[in-house]
C-alpha cells in the first residue's frame, strides 16, 4: 500500500461515516487541527499515540497505522492546481517581497521558519460575504555567517 491509498481510504472512511475534520480532530486530538489534519490527508506525521487514536476510530490495520507515523513525502506539483491553493500561492508571489523586505527591515537576515509554526484561522461574518481570517506565526530564524572574523557577528539578527 502507498501512503496515497492510505489518504483515499482515509477519505472513503470520512465520507462515509459523515464525519467532519472538526469532529475528526476533536476524536484524535493531541496536536493542532491543521497538523492532524494534515497527517490524514498524507502529508505529515502522527506521532504514534496518536497515529494509535486515528487507526483505532478508522479501524486501520497495525500496517496502517505505523504508516501514518511515517515521515511522508512532503509537497505537491507546483504551481498547485487547486485554486484555493493556489490563491496562497499567488499571494506569495505577489506580496512575498514585500513581506520578505518588511521581516528582514524588523529582524535581520534570515527566514520565518515553516517547522516551529503556528496557523489558525477563523470565519468573520460580513453582509458582503463571510471573510477567512488567517493568522500564521513562525519562528524567526536567522542566517548563520559561517567564516565571520573581525568582529563580524555571527548570526544575521538586526544591526544596530
Amino acid at each position: 500500500m502507498k501512503r496515497s491509498d492510505l489518504t483515499d481510504k482515509i477519505l472513503d472512511i470520512k465520507r462515509e461515516k459523515g464525519w467532519t475534520w472538526k469532529y475528526i480532530n476533536e476524536e484524535i486530538g493531541g496536536m493542532s487541527p491543521t497538523l492532524v489534519t494534515g497527517a490524514l490527508l498524507g502529508q505529515m506525521k502522527l506521532v504514534k499515540p496518536l497515529a494509535a487514536k486515528a487507526a483505532k476510530l478508522f479501524g486501520l490495520s497495525e500496517a496502517e497505522e505505523r504508516m501514518l507515523n511515517e515521515v511522508p513525502y512532503r509537497g505537491t506539483q507546483m504551481p498547485p492546481t487547486d485554486p484555493l491553493i493556489y490563491r496562497f500561492y499567488e499571494m506569495v508571489m505577489v506580496n512575498g517581497p514585500a513581506w520578505k523586505a518588511l521581516i528582514e527591515e524588523e529582524f535581520g537576515d534570515g527566514i520565518m521558519s515553516a517547522i516551529d509554526f503556528d496557523f489558525d484561522f477563523e470565519r468573520q461574518p460580513n453582509p458582503k460575504g463571510d471573510r477567512v481570517k488567517i493568522s500564521m506565526s513562525g519562528k524567526f530564524l536567522p542566517y548563520k555567517y559561517y567564516g565571520n572574523e573581525q568582529g563580524i557577528q555571527e548570526y544575521g539578527f538586526k544591526e544596530e
